[in-house]
């Protein structure tokens, strides 16, 4: 099985978001699954020098963008068993960041045609091409129109793996000539066309074999208007071609027995410890130290879709009700920044509110905080929770997306459960399930095995890999079935 990984960033290389860390992760162990995974993405200014030092040159190629030709070079990297490829242009990704730029649709365009056309300069004709969100969305629509002639191309398969239905490219539809070089009934027929603009991700559903989403929820929630981001029609007219499999963590990366950020290390076996690290992060933050007093972690982007206006809704009844402690890091919207500061100060020996970011500061949070709190309105996966869990530190979450898949509520009466979830966008809903969690964190028989559930969660990658390797096969399978050609009937 071989698999070209089409993304716009990766760890270790770049990064910006969620996306990296999938890029980075799930490649490596589909090579640990025996499959051919390579990755191919822009060759960013900002990569380290100190994986540009390990790059090979392989050549290079000129991509038509509408009446333009482009120089692409590609150089080469292999680590941890996967082959990275690098699509290198400085007039696009000789920048200091990522995305946000006025010409990105003719960069982005230009880094999908560049990953077709560089396949017989790299000898690699892959069984599916694995594109992901709106900067690689075109490779599917791409194949279909401008290589489908060459039998080299005719049997690659595509997955579109949407992380984030709400970024979606879209531009001024003048793109369509000027810069995708593109036929106009692709525009006129509904294929590439939003509301008179181009819409990147849209191309890339309708001319994709399957979609997928990062988790099952999410992918039944963007079939409904409210997740649907206005592509919800097309996505139900996809439903059975949309699939939904959890990311999972870099378990190497977030191992509470291992972790240097924190300041006790601890595993199944030493859970006891995990609250030497509350203490002593009581200790930095100025909190009062105690290791029996329960303290509710948050680390987040402050906006909104977060669940934030629930927070500000609770926080302080619930402080001036619970005898409990809680933990801020993050940044955002000055709203709340603001109202978290003031909430410092209104109890600072409560209230810990950190607004900026530090990873070595995350990971204490995660390592020494009993619960996390998580009640984003919507959350196609999540990554707090599941580094949540592989800590020990128990889930406080709202019933969405990835949120759902990966937090089952806890059962006292049963002991199952490894975490607990509300449904509605609803502050007290929130408030009623905290003061739950924090009811059963006071009986330690229970708060062990709530715990203990936490930690014995699998949201490795491996599960998740194995899962794609699955749906890859599915695919690979129908190709050939569909090449074969059909044997005559048998005379009787």
């Amino acid at each position: 099985m071989k698999v070209l990984y089409v993304a716009s960033e990766a760890v270790p290389f770049i990064k910006t978001g969620g996306l990296a860390d999938v890029a980075g992760s799930l490649p490596k162990e589909l090579a640990k699954l025996g499959v051919d995974a390579r990755v191919i993405l822009p060759k960013y200014s900002r990569i380290a020098e100190q994986y540009k030092a390990q790059m090979t040159h392989v050549g290079h190629i000129f991509v038509p963008v509408a009446w333009r030709h482009k120089y692409a070079g590609v150089d080469m990297l292999k680590q941890d068993g996967v082959t990275y490829y690098f699509v290198d242009n400085e007039d696009y990704f000789k920048r200091d960041g990522l995305y946000g730029y006025g010409d990105d649709a003719e960069r982005f365009s230009f880094f999908s045609r560049a990953v077709l056309n560089l396949l017989p300069l790299l000898d690699f004709f892959p069984d599916v091409i694995n594109s992901n969100d709106w900067h690689a969305a075109l490779v599917n629509v791409l194949l279909k129109l401008e290589h489908q002639e060459d039998e080299r191309y005719a049997g690659i398969r595509t997955v579109f793996s949407i992380h984030n239905l709400k970024y979606q490219g879209i531009f001024d539809k003048n793109v369509m000539a000027d810069v995708l070089g593109l036929d106009w009934k692709y525009f006129n027929n509904g294929d590439l066309e939003f509301n008179d603009a181009v819409n990147f991700m849209k191309g890339g559903i309708v001319y994709a074999d399957v979609v997928s989403t990062v988790s099952r929820t999410y992918a039944q929630e963007i079939q409904y208007p409210y997740f649907g981001e206005q592509l919800d029609g097309l996505l139900r007219t996809r439903g059975e071609d949309i699939a939904g499999i959890v990311n999972g963590i870099d378990y190497d990366v977030y191992n509470p027995q291992t972790d240097k950020n924190i300041f006790v290390n601890y595993g199944p076996d030493t859970i006891a410890m995990k609250n030497d690290n509350k203490e002593k992060l009581q200790e930095q933050l100025g909190l009062p130290v105690n290791r029996n007093t329960p303290m509710i972690g948050l680390v987040s982007r402050l906006v909104a879709a977060k669940g934030l206006d629930l927070i500000v809704r609770i926080m302080d009844e619930l402080l001036q009700a619970e005898d409990c402690q809680f933990v801020l890091l993050g940044t955002g919207d000055k709203l709340y920044e603001d109202w978290f500061r003031g909430l410092q100060w209104r109890m600072p020996q409560k209230v810990s509110a950190n607004i900026r970011f530090s990873n070595e500061l995350a990971q204490r949070i995660y390592a020494g905080a009993d619960l996390f709190l998580m009640p984003s309105e919507y959350e196609p996966c999540g990554l707090g929770q599941l580094i949540a869990l592989r800590y020990g530190t128990v889930p406080v979450v709202r019933a969405t997306g990835g949120l759902k898949d990966t937090v089952v509520s806890f059962n006292k009466y049963t002991g199952e459960g490894n975490g607990y979830s509300f449904e509605h966008i609803n502050a007290h809903d929130m408030l009623y399930t905290i003061k739950t969690a924090l009811a059963d964190y006071s009986d330690s028989n229970i708060w062990q095995q709530v715990v203990r559930n936490a930690i014995a969660s699998d949201f490795s990658w491996r599960k998740s890999a194995g899962e794609y390797l699955a749906l890859y096969e599915r695919l690979s399978a129908g190709a050939e079935q569909a090449a074969e050609p059909e044997k005559p009937e048998q005379e009787v």
